[in-house]
């Protein structure tokens, strides 16, 4: 019988997601609906020390606004409950216990001080400190006390860890989904710690072992951060006797800055002016904000489109696609194994794009709202007509007024340097000649009044740019916009006029 797909997305909740944990989401969530699996969130809270109030609740939220839904959770309950996992630390020392029975951990009851005394010393040497096989026995743990000893300290209160016991020369073979055969030598490796007596809870690597084991998780897709960790997780698999039924494995690109190297941060888009978080964070501390793609402006849909061709590509030249597109498409065999440079301005060009395929309806209404709020008064016809002539020239919604602001406000002043350029020579004297030929139109749609004004302009032999131009700057008040004769016919023809009078008196 096929095994059933199920993959997890487990972020700690230590901060705002960064746009590379919404790639790895996204990817768990397209390979899951793929193959009609379940997509899960665990929210992997043991590093208690990290924890920020409100993160969690933001990693939800985020998912909501990008449209990946999830199928067992904290919030959504399921078979496999609970999703949080300092909801489930009663679990966790039973499995490290069962590694300490079958000779694979260990106790240490090492101090810090201890710990920094034989790294200083191992440095000092010129040589790389490792707590592994060379220096285990070197510290007060399980493999060289005794067993009443150990007992006699975990009494007293003695603080102690459980540290994998990694095997002594060894080539560990693993497979990854993306890179393909992968081998290590166990020597190279560290003796983990896998459990703390301090807060009773269990680091990373025996949590998530044992959670994705008892969740019967089918792959683990994350980030390539998590590579080096592989090894450990293989031989933890293999320690519990569950190396038949482990997950597979697929690590993902790392997301890299803009220019220069290194992974993408919050201080690049700091510096260059983007958002690396999909919704603006605030530190519940320091009150210190991060700007977010949802108010700046972003459609969830086209972030999703970017972020999704951020490592993968459907292996076609496809580059619009919407979420069910995304899923028909989606296969970890054409995810990138090197990293995916950002581009914040092919960002705005998805967005671009989005906004042209957008309901008009739908964007006069978000529109509406900033108008009311700048005390504009605009029907809903008025504000679709708006924005169908307006939103090829528009990135974001917030971009409407500056494009538009000239349909409902009338110059009060011009822009001096399309002034010195167009208000000159005869072109006073044929804005005047022009505003006697639009009085007379009856009919002032912008189909008719552009044939009449483009007939009259070659009857008289007139520059054609000269005179448009002198017509935008008297409408407008600047060099900007879209076709005169649409915003003519939108502001009407006594508004038109009215303001052909004001610039030649004013322009006089």
């Amino acid at each position: 019988m096929e095994r059933r797909v199920r993959v997890r997305f487990a972020p700690s909740p230590t901060g705002p997601l960064h746009i590379g944990g919404v790639r790895t989401a996204l990817y768990n969530y397209l390979f899951a609906r793929q193959h009609k699996g379940d997509f899960i969130l665990r929210i992997e809270d043991t590093d208690s020390q990290r924890f920020v109030p409100g993160a969690e609740e933001y990693i939800n939220e985020s998912l909501r606004w990008c449209g990946i839904n999830i199928d067992e959770g904290v919030n959504e309950g399921g078979d496999y409950a609970p999703y949080r996992q300092s909801e489930r630390r009663e679990i966790y020392l039973k499995y490290a216990m069962d590694l300490i029975n079958s000779d694979n951990a260990y106790y240490a009851f090492d101090t810090p001080e201890e710990l920094t005394s034989l790294r200083e010393s191992v440095e000092a040497k010129g040589e790389v400190f490792a707590y592994n096989y060379t220096v285990r026995t070197e510290f007060a743990t399980s493999l060289i006390l005794s067993k009443e000893e150990v007992e006699e300290r975990i009494n007293r209160g003695d603080q102690w860890v459980v540290r994998f016991k990694m095997p002594e020369n060894e080539i560990i073979h693993m497979k990854d989904l993306i890179r393909g055969d992968i081998a290590v030598n166990t020597s190279t490796l560290d003796d983990k710690v896998l459990y703390k007596s301090a807060d009773s809870l269990p680091t990373y690597h025996l949590a998530n072992i044992v959670d994705d084991r008892l969740m019967e998780i089918s792959h683990v897709i994350r980030g390539e951060e998590w590579l080096p960790s592989l090894p450990l997780h293989y031989l933890l698999y293999r320690s519990f006797g569950w190396s038949d039924i482990q997950p597979e494995f697929a690590h993902l690109p790392l997301l890299l800055k803009p220019t220069g190297k290194g992974k993408l941060s919050k201080r690049d888009g700091d510096k260059m002016g983007f958002p690396v978080f999909p919704l603006k964070w605030v530190a519940p501390t320091t009150g210190e904000t991060a700007r977010g793609y949802r108010e700046d402006g972003y459609f969830p849909e086209s972030f999703i489109n970017m972020i999704a061709l951020l490592g993968w590509n459907p292996g076609n030249d496809q580059e619009i696609m919407n979420m069910e597109q995304l899923t028909e498409l989606f296969s970890l065999d054409k995810v990138g194994k090197s990293g995916a440079r950002f581009d914040p301005e092919k960002a705005k060009w998805f967005n671009s794009q989005y906004m042209q395929k957008r309901d008009n309806s739908e964007l006069a209404e978000s529109f509406l709202v900033e108008l009311k709020e700048r005390g504009v008064d605009c029907s809903l016809d008025m504000a679709i007509k708006v924005t169908s002539m307006i939103k090829e020239r528009t990135t974001f919604i917030s971009d409407f007024w500056g494009e538009s602001f000239f349909i409902f406000e009338a110059p009060k002043s011009f822009d001096e340097k399309v002034v010195a350029k167009f208000w000159k020579g005869e072109n006073p004297i044929r804005m005047a000649k022009l505003r006697e030929l639009l009085a007379e139109v009856e009919d002032f749609s912008a189909s008719n009044t552009e044939s009449l004004v483009h007939n009259w302009i070659k009857s008289n032999e007139l520059p054609m740019g000269q005179i448009m131009n002198s017509l935008r700057l008297v409408i407008v008040g600047e060099s900007k916009g879209p076709s005169m004769f649409d915003i003519c016919e939108m502001i009407g023809k006594e508004e038109t006029l009215k303001r052909i009078d004001f610039a030649i008196s004013e322009l006089a």
